[in-house]
C-alpha cells in the first residue's frame, strides 16, 4: 500500500505554543475498577497487578487507594512489611503485598485460597501533573548517529537506554517494521523530528478499531492489518524504532477524555491508555501518543513502563475453577483543581 510521507513535525499542541513557566500543573483524579464475575467458583487464584502510578519528574502522585474484594489471604506479620507500608499516601486491603519490578514500576500481589465466585479490584488515586517542557526537534542529533551509540559493546559502560533498543515479545526487532522505519528515519534526520514525523504516520495511515486485534497481536501483525487499539499503535512505534537501532519503552496509563460541548462527562467511560517514550541523548526520554498524534501532555496520566505490554499489564492472574468469565472494567479520569500560576 503506497503511503503519503508527511514529514511536518509541528506538534500543534499546547505543549508546544505556551510558555511552561506560565502555564499551570492540573490535578486529576482516577477511578479503576475490575470486576470478574466467574460462570464457576474459583477454588484457587494469583494476580499481579501494575495499578500503582509513578512519581517522576513531572508527576507527583498525592493518594493511591487499592481494594480487592473478597479480601487476599493475609500472610505472616514479616511477609506483610513492605517497604512503604507506612507511606502515608498509599493505602490497600491487607493481604496485598507490595514490591517494585526491574523497571521501578510498583506492582502488588495478592491471592485467594478460599472459594469465590467474584472479584473486584478498585485502584483510586490522585495525581498532579505539570506541563512538559517545549520540545525543539532541531536540536536532536541524526538517528543513525544515536543507534550507533546505543550499539551493544561488550564490556561498555551501562547506559539504560539500550535495554530498550533490544526486541520484546510483543515488539520485536524485523525487517518489515525497520522498512515502515524507513519512511520517516531517512539519512541525517533528527532523532526527534524522525520519531514525530512516524506519530503522525501512524495516526493517517493506521484504524482504530477495537475488535480488529486481541491482547496477544504482535507488532508485525498490528502493522500488516493497519488497525488495532492504542497498544497496537504503541507497539508498531516501538518495534520499528528499535528494528533501526534505537530506544523506544512502552508506556501505560490513563488518558482524560474530554465530553463534547454540553454533554455530562460519563462515569467509567474513560478507558486505560497506551503511549510511546523515545530516548535521545540531549531530550532524554520524550513521550509520544501516535493514537492521537501528540506528545503526551497533562491529560496523560503515567502508571507504568516496560518493554512492552506484557511487562506492565493492569491485572492478571492464575486461577483454578472459574470457567470462563471476561473482565468488566471501568475507568474514570477527572479533573479536581488547577494550581495557581507560579508567582
Amino acid at each position: 500500500m503506497a503511503i503519503d510521507i508527511d514529514t511536518d513535525t509541528d506538534t500543534d499542541t499546547d505543549t508546544d505554543t505556551a510558555d511552561p513557566a506560565r502555564r499551570s500543573a492540573v490535578t486529576l483524579r482516577v477511578l479503576h475498577e475490575t470486576s470478574y464475575a466467574y460462570d464457576a467458583p474459583v477454588e484457587l487464584a494469583h494476580h499481579l497487578g501494575h495499578l500503582r502510578p509513578r512519581d517522576t519528574p513531572l508527576q507527583r502522585v498525592c493518594e493511591w487507594q487499592l481494594s480487592v474484594a473478597p479480601q487476599p489471604d493475609v500472610a505472616d506479620a514479616e511477609a506483610e512489611a513492605d517497604a512503604d507500608a507506612f507511606d502515608p499516601r498509599v493505602m490497600v486491603t491487607q493481604g496485598v503485598h507490595q514490591s517494585v519490578d526491574p523497571w521501578g514500576n510498583h506492582r502488588a500481589s495478592f491471592s485467594h485460597s478460599r472459594v469465590h465466585d467474584r472479584l473486584v479490584v478498585m485502584s483510586s488515586f490522585v495525581v498532579e501533573i505539570a506541563p512538559r517542557p517545549v520540545l525543539q526537534p532541531e536540536r536532536s542529533p541524526p538517528w543513525e548517529a544515536v543507534a550507533e551509540r546505543l550499539r551493544y559493546r561488550p564490556g561498555a559502560g551501562f547506559d539504560e537506554a539500550v535495554e530498550f533498543t533490544l526486541g520484546s515479545a510483543y515488539a520485536p526487532r524485523e525487517a518489515s517494521l525497520a522498512r515502515f522505519a524507513a519512511l520517516v528515519f531517512r539519512p541525517g534526520t533528527p532523532l526527534i523530528a524522525g520519531a514525530l514525523a512516524m506519530m503522525h504516520l501512524i495516526f493517517r495511515h493506521f484504524a482504530y478499531k477495537p475488535l480488529a486485534t486481541s491482547v496477544n497481536t504482535r507488532a508485525p501483525e498490528a502493522l500488516a492489518q493497519r488497525q488495532g487499539v492504542c497498544q497496537d499503535f504503541a507497539h508498531v512505534m516501538i518495534g520499528a524504532m528499535r528494528s533501526i537501532g534505537l530506544a523506544a519503552r512502552y508506556v501505560s496509563g490513563y488518558l482524560l477524555t474530554r465530553p463534547p460541548p454540553g454533554q455530562p462527562r460519563l462515569i467509567g467511560a474513560d478507558a486505560s491508555h497506551a503511549w510511546v517514550s523515545v530516548w535521545c541523548p540531549v531530550h532524554g526520554w520524550v513521550a509520544l501518543d501516535p493514537t492521537n498524534a501528540v506528545p503526551a501532555g497533562t491529560d496523560h496520566v503515567t502508571l507504568a513502563w516496560g518493554r512492552d505490554y506484557a511487562d506492565v499489564a493492569p491485572l492478571r492472574g492464575v486461577i483454578r475453577g472459574g470457567g470462563r468469565a471476561e473482565p468488566r472494567v471501568a475507568v474514570t479520569v477527572e479533573p479536581l483543581a488547577q494550581a495557581s500560576d507560579p508567582a
